[in-house]
């Protein structure tokens, strides 16, 4: 922790506008890093869909917002090599493996009878198809996945668990290694075509940049036990995490980058100001905290 306070980030993807929920998420982390260090990252390891001008655009609503950070910003592509090393120190450890199954071949394991899909973080947990294959039959075309029974035998522990300030400070959350076998399963450490994933990239970064407070939405809590996993088999500091509430449209879905009626550029482009942006998303006017009842 900083002298005075926590050090956190906002870690945006550039591939579209922010909404009202980053600006929830943004200004949530800034205040419960004042007076240490908020840190802004950008997560655009899919190079596919990012695209520089929505980074451009993510700088000007933060600002606008009167947000400040650290220049110049960590960017995951050009972490790369980062991430190489962990995986290799995973691969090391026998707790990697090379999976050849598309979304079509996993779907179609899940429905024999015998089968039957459990939905994890990641969508349906994986059947485990490829487990066992050998790293040196890794080609291109795989995603590297951590088998999850082996990972957590090789802690030797019974679960796993952390820190969550949202219900009270130091409340402790843990999941049974079963039910993370079960429930969570031998999730991607490295997608096709970008060496690493959101679940890898995060806990290398929150540790090179010394988070000691990572607040992300409810919608990541049982990623949280995958992240608190690889940070004990790769030695890295466990934050304290607080998983606030999330903002939803009028029927009460969860804002999506697709939800372009409700980007900052436009309500900043109506003449609206940061202290409506502030009051539409329940933040005290004077702090930008959110109120007890917003987290």
């Amino acid at each position: 922790m900083t002298p005075g306070g926590e050090v956190t980030r906002f870690a945006p993807s550039p591939t579209g506008p922010l909404h009202l929920g980053h600006a929830f998420a943004a200004l949530t982390a800034a205040a419960h890093a004042a007076p240490g260090r908020f840190l802004l990252r950008i997560e655009d390891i899919d190079r596919a869909r990012c695209r520089p001008e929505w980074e451009a655009a993510i700088d000007t609503d933060l600002r606008w917002l009167g947000l400040d950070w650290p220049t110049p910003v960590m960017r995951q592509s050009e972490r790369l090599p980062a991430y190489r090393a962990a995986l290799d120190r995973l691969a090391d450890m026998g707790l990697t493996y090379p999976c050849r199954c598309r979304r079509a071949d996993i779907a179609a394991a899940l429905s024999a009878p015998q089968e039957g899909a459990v939905i994890g973080p990641d969508g349906p947990v994986y059947p485990g198809t490829c487990r066992g294959r050998p790293m040196s039959e890794a080609g291109p075309d795989d995603a590297i996945r951590l088998d999850m029974g082996a990972a957590l035998a090789r802690l030797g522990t019974d679960g796993v668990g952390f820190h969550d300030r949202a219900v009270l400070p130091g409340t402790t959350h843990r999941l049974a290694a079963a039910d993370m076998v079960a429930g969570i399963g031998d999730v991607v450490l490295a997608r096709r075509g970008m060496g690493t994933s959101y679940h890898l990239s995060v806990v290398v970064d929150d540790g090179a940049q010394g988070v000691t407070l990572v607040t992300r939405g409810k919608d990541l809590f049982d990623a949280t036990y995958i992240h608190a996993l690889l940070q004990a088999l790769l030695d890295l500091p466990q934050p304290d995490y607080l998983h606030h509430r999330l903002i939803r449209d009028d029927s009460g879905r969860r804002l999506a980058k697709r939800d372009d009626a409700r980007a900052l550029a436009l309500y900043r482009a109506e003449g609206r100001t940061p202290e409506d942006i502030r009051q539409m998303i329940g933040l005290d006017s004077s702090t930008s905290a959110p109120s007890r009842t917003a987290v």
